[in-house]
């Protein structure tokens, strides 16, 4: 009679650990064990979800992350007079981590860090894309948290994140949720405000720079981030995910904080806590082009206290003089005019030629400062490919002004 171990053979039943596989060894470093976030569902389908909140001060010695001033300078510098009348709760500040840097219809997000204010604090939602089927339901959890919101904050996002985000909701046939929001693009001014003093100008320097904060020694380059998701597909290790999360919040969080800085400097310009002239002559600048001349002219008479480069100096004096001869206060432009000619500024002699002789009628001065701008056209330093056309205009001018002295 047969054993029970043949029969069991004949059945196919396998006796004996002889050929039996050994048991797969657990992943101890799954995105749940290392980033402590959450399954979320949507009627789209699930995607990873890491919150967390932040008080308003989280930066010590830095601007709060709130702030209670008016935009509307900023309204007039976006030519959108949408943003005088939003709430400061109805702003989501975004981030995208992407699969590429130059963007195109095969680039996703595969991480979206959202910020919004909720009751008395700053909360950041990120919504991670363990795996391309997760997208729909990535965005559907995205839409959701921006519900509530009308505005949007990014740091380049016009340029980057904003038509990457469209392009992906509109490749599974939906509406961007973006389509009707106010947007306030940092980047642009960042530009505008820190151009001449900072030559970086990525989110990380600003916050050194300008917000007194620095980031830890868990941050990572931009540029590592999209070779790291792609090692997390491959491995399954989530533990480099964490550097790129920490990353993304503290974008976020610099999205809101620069916001509220720049929003304080523009409501008190004159309250000299801005240390660099260079930067207090920024700020007037944008508000002469927003037309508030007279706040203009004090930032900018302001700013040449400060120790400023001889270029912007000149510069700056340059674009008194020229407030000054549209208010017809040509006292003003003229001592201007004389203080540029200085630095042997050919506007400014030619202005001062202008004015001796059209409004003064003094043809000897008006020679005078006609002759000194030929003098500056004939050096050699000067371009080669505005010399000519230089000469030919003060050469008749002094022409014209030699027959009204002698006339």
């Amino acid at each position: 009679m047969p054993s029970l171990s043949d029969q069991l053979k004949s059945l196919g039943v396998k006796v004996g650990a002889k050929d039996l596989k050994p048991p797969q060894a657990t992943n101890p470093h799954t995105i749940e064990r290392i980033l402590g976030g959450s399954v979320t569902s949507t009627p789209m389908g699930e995607t990873y979800l890491v919150e967390s909140r932040h008080s308003l001060d989280y930066a010590q010695d830095a601007s709060s992350l709130w702030t209670d001033q008016s935009l509307n300078v900023l309204a007039g510098w976006a030519q959108d007079s949408r943003i005088n009348h939003i709430q400061l709760q109805a702003y989501a500040f975004l981030d995208t981590e992407t699969t590429g840097l130059s963007g195109g219809t095969g680039t996703y997000a595969f991480l979206i860090g959202v910020g919004r204010f909720e009751a008395g604090e700053f909360h950041i939602a990120q919504f991670f894309m363990r795996d391309p089927v997760d997208e729909p339901g990535q965005l559907a959890a995205l839409e959701e948290f921006i519900a509530s919101c009308s505005a949007i904050v990014t740091f380049n996002g016009k340029a980057f994140d904003m038509p990457l985000l469209n392009t992906r909701y509109l490749t599974h046939g939906w509406r961007p949720p973006f389509s009707d929001f106010v947007h306030i693009d940092l980047l642009h001014l960042a530009r505008r405000f820190w151009r001449d003093r900072l030559p970086s100008r990525t989110l990380p320097n600003l916050e050194y720079q300008i917000l007194g904060t620095t980031r830890t020694e868990e941050d990572v380059p931009g540029w590592m981030i999209p070779q790291m998701f792609f090692d997390y597909l491959r491995s399954g290790d989530a533990r480099p995910l964490k550097s790129i999360f920490y990353h993304n919040a503290m974008d976020v969080l610099s999205l809101a904080a620069l916001l509220s800085h720049i929003a304080n400097l523009l409501a008190d310009p004159l309250n000299r806590k801005v240390e660099h002239g260079l930067d207090i002559i920024a700020m007037a600048k944008l508000f002469e082009d927003q037309g508030f001349i007279d706040l203009a002219i004090q930032l900018y008479l302001q700013g040449l206290e400060r120790a400023v480069p001889d270029e912007t100096a000149l510069n700056t004096i340059l674009r008194l003089a020229a407030i000054h001869k549209r208010r017809d206060n040509f006292a003003a432009a003229v001592a201007l005019w004389e203080e540029a000619s200085k630095y042997q500024q050919l506007h400014a002699h030619v202005e001062l030629a202008k004015y001796y002789e059209h409004r003064a009628q003094d043809y000897h001065q008006a020679i005078f400062w006609t002759e000194t701008a030929l003098a500056i056209v004939s050096e050699t330093r000067f371009p080669k490919h505005e010399k000519y056309t230089w000469q030919a205009d003060l050469t008749h001018r002094l022409a014209r002004l030699q027959r009204k002295q002698h006339g």
